[in-house]
C-alpha cells in the first residue's frame, strides 16, 4: 500500500450508493473538506438530504466516471459496484468499493483529525475493524491540543524559511514548540 492524502480541492470526487454506508461515507469526505459529487438512482431519504444539490438521481456513465480522480461507491448490489468500478478503471480513475477490496484501486483507512493535522490508519482491506482500533489507538495519543501547536508551529516555518533557515533549523524549532505544549 502507498498511503497518500488528496487534496480534495485540486481533485474531483465522487460518491456512487444509495443508504446508510453511503451517507456514512458523505460524511467522511465532507470532513476531510471534500463536497463530492453524489450519484444514486435510489437514495434514501437521509442520503438525499444530506447530498442537497450535489445529488444526481441516476448512475454516471463512462464518460461521467472519466472526470473524476477517485470515485466511492457503496450501498449498491454486488453486480451493479462491480460494474462501475470495472468502468470507473477504465476511465483510469481510482476507486474504492465499500466491503469489497477485490474491487479497489484503493482503500479508505481510519481517520483522526486534529486540525490540519491527520492521521490515518490502514490495512489494505484486510480488516476495517483492525484499522478502526487502531484509529481510536491514534485518537488517544494524539489529543485535541495537537491541532493548535500544529497551526503555531506552520505560523513559525513561515517566517524561519522567510528567514532562509535550513530544513534541521526547521526541525528542531518544531520539536521545541511541541516540547512547549507537552507534546514532544
Amino acid at each position: 500500500m502507498i498511503p497518500i492524502f488528496l487534496d480534495p480541492s485540486a481533485s474531483r470526487i465522487a460518491l456512487i450508493g444509495n443508504g446508510a454506508l453511503a451517507l456514512r461515507r458523505l460524511a467522511w469526505l465532507r470532513g476531510g473538506g471534500c463536497d463530492p459529487d453524489v450519484w444514486s438512482e435510489a437514495p434514501e431519504a437521509e442520503l438525499e438530504a444530506a447530498a442537497g444539490a450535489t445529488l444526481t438521481r441516476r448512475l454516471p456513465s463512462r464518460g461521467d466516471l472519466a472526470c473524476y480522480h477517485a470515485v466511492w461507491i457503496a450501498d449498491l448490489a454486488p453486480a451493479e459496484a462491480k460494474l462501475l468500478a470495472d468502468t470507473a478503471r477504465r476511465a483510469r480513475v481510482l476507486v474504492n468499493v465499500e466491503d469489497a477490496p477485490a474491487l479497489c484501486a484503493f482503500h479508505t483507512p481510519a481517520v483522526v483529525r486534529r486540525g490540519r493535522l491527520t492521521l490515518a490508519a490502514g490495512t489494505g482491506g484486510a480488516s476495517p475493524a483492525v484499522a478502526r482500533v487502531a484509529g481510536e489507538r491514534l485518537s488517544e495519543a494524539f489529543p485535541e491540543h495537537w491541532g493548535r501547536a500544529l497551526d503555531e508551529i506552520a505560523e513559525a516555518r513561515a517566517s524561519l524559511r522567510k528567514e532562509g533557515a535550513s530544513f534541521d533549523a526547521l526541525v528542531s524549532d518544531a520539536r521545541l514548540r511541541l516540547a512547549a505544549h507537552g507534546l514532544g
